[in-house]
């Protein structure tokens, strides 16, 4: 045992006597490392150090550095640094290897923000050639060109742009409300000038002659057949005028004038003009009517009051009165405007001169008229006969002085009555058929071919027939008339509401021609009773049996083809086989309430029937119903 333990002994001390004199060379092998970064100095102040790379061959570090904007500045540090040469590239920086150089450290300073990867070469003095592990680092921006700043920063832009945007369509909304309430206002000047300038117009000429010059920018002449001029003058107005002072007089006749004017519009005459102490107007013009002699002479009645009222308090005044002259006559004339800067309507012809002549024949204080006139009023007026009389340039005419209104026809004023304005009524029922009859013509559509003009003029012409027969009072009749007459106006501006239309007409019309709110309302209750089927009165009566007297008529069956085209282009389309089907069915339930009117049927149901009844297999062409 104690010779084992001596031999132990003696192999340790060999063990270390080899080991104390083994070849340097063997001791370096064993201890030599592979070049490796060693260490990263941020800004020469903070250190990183690294472990040495055991792997040859890895070239991807596993470290990844995440520096902010103010560690941008950084040295690399390789080991070891004596025996080795390097080379450097920071991918994402640089743009080349840099050249060997026996240089351990490789400085960078004020790196942008961004993702960089630092490599490295190695080469020893035997030429030998390696690749040191990559290290990645990420140098992050600044906090104010980070994601969210820049997100922040967008926002906010955003919200800028839409600000601007909300500032100039609120500088835009206001310039352009601005500019509105200029425009606006320049507008209400314009239309305030406008009507202005047509009142003014208005005052100078008709109205239908002021449209006309504002939208052709001249006026035609016009011919009317049947028109009543009157003319008055101011005795002995020479003397007066030589005697007063200006002022006076022309206050005076300004004030006459201005009475005559107001007389003229009441009783719807146009006042032509004045020339000195003369006064001339003239009715059926522009608006044409056969009631024209009449309303002019009830003008001159009421100019001869006023200036015998104005004489009479004169007198009493002990001053000099003024007295005046009227002449009328009725015949043709021809109306429009002459001159180019100073418009002027006036009227021409041998109406106008015979009017003057009559003027200037006559009596003061008194309303001269000649025979023509006499022929349309006499039925009106209390005219006394002055035989013939010489006129210049005319041999003998004619002549009447008007007294009054026929002691039935006046009131207790000495005015019109009630009777006189029926009469008056009476005649002015022609003009209203024949304006509505050319309104149809104007303004109705091409395709009433039922309900236009000629339906119009039948059912007028009906009631008149049965009015007479049944016996209807002159007042009855005189609404009823009117009804017939605007019963189918409706169908021109509203065919889905003719009732409704044809009353907004007759509330507009009627006014016009002197009718007031009574005859308004019961010319309404009775056409709104024909629609409805309403029969509470004889007018009611009369107007139904007026409104189907086709059907009793031996072209019934023209007309009921004509009213299937009208409904067909309207819209409302009916096959043929059905809409006989309905007509038969309306003959067989249809029957005329008044017995004139069962007197006056051409026709018979039972015919119509089987007319209708031939013609159910065959179409309704519109070649037949033209």
């Amino acid at each position: 045992m104690a010779c084992f333990g001596r031999m132990i002994f003696l192999c340790r001390i060999c063990l270390l006597l080899i080991l104390l004199h083994a070849p340097a060379g063997i001791s370096a092998s064993v201890s030599e490392t592979i070049p490796h970064l060693d260490h990263i100095i941020l800004k020469n102040d903070s250190v990183i150090f690294l472990p040495a790379t055991k792997n040859a061959g890895e070239l991807i570090s596993k470290y990844n550095l995440i520096l902010n904007h103010r560690n941008n500045s950084l040295s690399f540090e390789l080991f070891p640094s004596d025996t080795i040469e390097y080379q450097y590239y920071l991918r994402g920086f640089d743009k080349n290897w840099t050249p060997w150089k026996n240089r351990n450290i490789k400085e960078y300073t004020n790196l942008p923000a961004g993702h960089y990867l630092f490599q490295a070469r190695y080469r020893s003095r035997d030429m030998k050639v390696g690749e040191i592990s990559s290290f990645s680092l990420k140098v992050l921006p600044h906090w104010s060109f980070s994601r969210l700043a820049i997100i922040i920063y967008v926002l906010l832009f955003s919200l800028i742009i839409w600000d601007l945007y909300d500032l100039l369509n609120l500088r835009f909304a206001r310039k352009q409300y601005m500019l509105e309430m200029i425009i606006n206002k320049r507008t209400e000047d314009l239309i305030i000038e406008k009507e202005k300038t047509e009142t003014l117009l208005a005052n100078v000429l008709p109205k239908n002659t002021a449209e006309e010059i504002m939208a052709k920018g001249k006026a035609s002449k016009i011919k009317y057949n049947f028109a009543t001029v009157l003319f008055s003058d101011i005795q002995g107005f020479t003397k007066i005028a030589e005697e007063m002072n200006p002022e006076v007089l022309i206050d005076e006749l300004d004030k006459f004038f201005f009475h005559f004017d107001s007389v003229a519009e009441k009783f719807g005459i146009e006042k032509i003009k004045t020339i000195g102490d003369a006064y001339m107007c003239a009715g059926g013009i522009p608006e044409k009517n056969r009631t024209n002699p009449v309303e002019v002479i009830l003008a001159a009645l009421e100019m001869k009051s006023y200036m015998k009222k104005l004489k009479e308090s004169s007198e009493l005044a002990g001053m000099k009165y003024w007295d005046i002259r009227i002449g009328i006559h009725t015949g043709t004339v021809v109306a429009g405007v002459v001159g180019q800067k100073k418009l002027s309507y006036d009227i021409w012809g041998d109406t106008v001169n015979t009017a003057s002549r009559m003027e200037s024949s006559g009596e003061a204080g008194k309303i001269n008229i000649s025979g023509t006139t006499y022929e349309f009023v006499k039925d009106f007026f209390v005219c006394e006969y002055r035989g013939k009389m010489p006129v210049k340039y005319k041999g003998e005419l004619e002549m009447y002085f008007v007294e009054g209104i026929l002691p039935e026809l006046r009131d207790a004023t000495d005015g019109p009555n009630r009777k006189f304005i029926v009469k008056m009524q009476m005649i002015k029922l022609q003009d209203i058929e024949e304006m509505i009859t050319k309104m149809f013509d104007d303004e109705a559509s091409p395709n009433l071919y039922f309900h236009n003009s000629a339906l119009m003029k039948n059912i007028s012409n009906q009631v008149e027939l049965l009015s007479a027969a049944e016996n209807v009072k002159e007042e009855e009749f005189i609404n009823l008339k009117l009804a017939s007459v605007f019963l189918l106006t409706g169908y021109i501006s509203d065919y889905e509401k003719p009732m409704e239309a044809s009353s907004r007409l007759v509330e507009e019309i009627l006014p016009k021609y002197g009718f007031d709110q009574e005859n308004i309302e019961l010319v309404n209750k009775i056409i709104k009773n024909s629609y409805l089927e309403i029969h509470e009165s004889l007018s009611d009566n009369i107007l139904h049996d007026a409104k189907y007297d086709y059907m009793g008529r031996v072209d019934y069956i023209r007309l009921t083809e004509k009213l299937l085209r009208e409904r067909t282009e309207y819209g409302k389309h009916t096959d043929n086989k059905t809409w006989i089907d309905i007509q038969i069915k309306q003959l067989s339930e249809h029957d005329f309430i008044s017995d004139t009117a069962k007197l006056l049927r051409s026709v018979h149901a039972e015919d119509q029937i089987a007319a209708l009844k031939e013609t159910a297999n065959n179409p309704i062409s519109k070649e037949k119903s033209t």
